[in-house]
């Protein structure tokens, strides 16, 4: 029932497994935060969209109006935060701030379905889904035709990640 964490770069050996559990404990402000602002359905604020889609290719922009409100609302969020803390940031890693999460549209689970797979780890086909959301999520955007540090970003790699890593954890 672990995950297994990353280093800074594609290429790390050393990878650790992180109990999902712990992560749940150090984190259950933000958790909470998080979960009932997901409780409304309403789309993203129009400026906010039309931000969102001045940033992404058409491949890209195709992929995130896949996603649902929810996930649309909370990645504008996510990516503004990252060009704050990242000034110098490149479209595409702005593109891979608004898509970090787009491999999650492959596991069909909503609000609930996220909390119990958070809690249970991948005990179904569908929690593993969730669970490897950035590798789905960068084969999609890469055959979307995504810029490849879009892709990095994406797949948890790459100089800009401790950004993202933040900027999403605000």
């Amino acid at each position: 029932m672990g995950r297994l964490s990353r280093g800074p770069s594609a290429g790390a050996s050393a990878r650790r497994i992180v109990s999902k559990p712990a992560q749940l404990l150090r984190r259950p402000h933000h958790l909470a935060a998080r979960f009932f602002v997901s409780l409304s359905k309403r789309p993203p604020e129009p400026t906010e969209e039309a931000w969102a889609q001045s940033q992404l290719l058409p491949g890209e922009l195709a992929l995130w109006c896949q996603m649902g409100n929810i996930d649309r609302r909370h990645s504008a969020k996510v990516a503004r935060r990252f060009v704050a803390a990242r000034p110098g940031a490149t479209r595409a890693e702005v593109a891979g701030a608004l898509l970090h999460d787009v491999g999650k549209i492959e596991c069909g689970l909503g609000t609930w379905g996220r909390v119990v797979a958070s809690v249970v780890g991948r005990r179904t086909r569908r929690f593993r889904l969730y669970h490897d959301h950035e590798r789905i999520g960068s084969e999609l955007a890469a055959a979307a035709g995504s810029d490849p540090a879009t892709v990095e970003l994406i797949a948890e790699q790459g100089s800009a990640l401790p950004a993202l890593k933040d900027s999403d954890r605000a």
